[in-house]
């Protein structure tokens, strides 16, 4: 089904417009409900995006459709989230296409304030800090990166948590930004946020390449290059099933993507994903982690080792 989502550009009429859908949908609930069954409460699925949408974020988006009565998107791109020299003012702005996509899974409301709108009295004085795990990794190459994603995505939650009222919220992020998805997770538990986090699992292109906003910027020769962190971490999966994770040598891998024409490495880790430090004996899980640079642009992606 495709449809024309509402877009809002306003806190206040974002609220009363999730109130009163989730009003009609608990009303078309309690109508369906039989002498057997009393009828659930409505819910809200909320997917957070900086807009530029591709098939990993409809990945996102259809599933917040399946499980939820309401369904709201936000295109915001936070300037929290760029250091000096980032790319916030070319970073993609195609809220038309973004509108067709959405509607393309029959969501209710785009959420596309201003930056104005969002942060009335300029940049916050106060921000939610990302701690420990925001230094490592995004957070060494991009300081306070992770401190502007949590404080955008804690002031939607206060949002649109109001607005929900008793009826539950899901809030769905992609596991290709592991580390992010990590981090939301731990600001749910210690800020006892009622807000529940769903993770979706990473959508890649047929030839592997994770799906990004930034791979715009490549160019068809680029997008061939990039092939090679996918394909380094998908050998890495198949070693370490192998071999195991002890000792573990990362040294030719990282080199296979730094000598690889027109890539430049910014880092290959094996991470426990519940810390984002070294795995341990205790570890469950082991997550390969890498980002590099093809040409000027700047790439993430992520696997599961083990």
């Amino acid at each position: 089904m495709t449809t024309s989502p509402h877009i809002v550009t306003s806190v206040d009429e974002l609220q009363k417009k999730v109130r009163k859908a989730l009003k009609q949908a608990q009303v078309q609930l309690n109508a369906q409900a039989t002498d057997d069954a009393r009828p659930r409460h409505s819910t809200l699925g909320f997917v957070p995006t900086m807009g530029a949408l591709h098939d990993g974020h409809a990945q996102l988006i259809r599933r917040a459709r399946e499980q939820n009565d309401v369904v709201v998107v936000s295109v915001f791109i936070n300037p929290l989230q760029f250091g000096p020299g980032e790319d916030f003012d070319r970073y993609p702005r195609t809220l038309e296409a973004d509108a067709a996509l959405a509607g393309e899974a029959d969501v209710d409301f785009i959420f596309a304030p201003t930056v104005e709108e969002m942060y009335p009295d300029g940049e916050p004085a106060v921000r939610v800090s990302a701690g420990e795990m925001g230094t490592f990794f995004e957070g060494a190459t991009r300081p306070g990166h992770f401190d502007g994603v949590l404080t955008v995505v804690n002031k939607f939650f206060n949002i649109l948590k109001p607005a929900a009222g008793r009826h539950l919220v899901n809030a769905y992020f992609g596991q290709k930004d592991a580390q992010q998805l990590a981090l939301v997770q731990r600001m749910v538990a210690d800020f006892n946020h009622s807000v529940t986090i769903k993770s979706v699992s990473m959508v890649r292109e047929d030839n592997g390449l994770a799906y990004s906003s930034r791979n715009q910027y490549l160019s068809d020769e680029q997008r061939e290059q990039a092939l090679v962190l996918s394909r380094t971490l998908a050998l890495l999966r198949e070693q370490m099933i192998a071999k195991g994770p002890e000792n573990f040598d990362l040294s030719a891998a990282r080199e296979r993507i730094d000598s690889a024409e027109g890539v430049r490495l910014d880092y290959l880790e094996m991470v426990d994903p519940t810390t984002f430090k070294a795995p341990t004996a205790d570890s469950t899980r082991v997550l390969g982690l890498v980002a590099a640079y093809v040409g000027e642009t700047r790439l993430i992606d992520n696997m599961e080792l083990l």
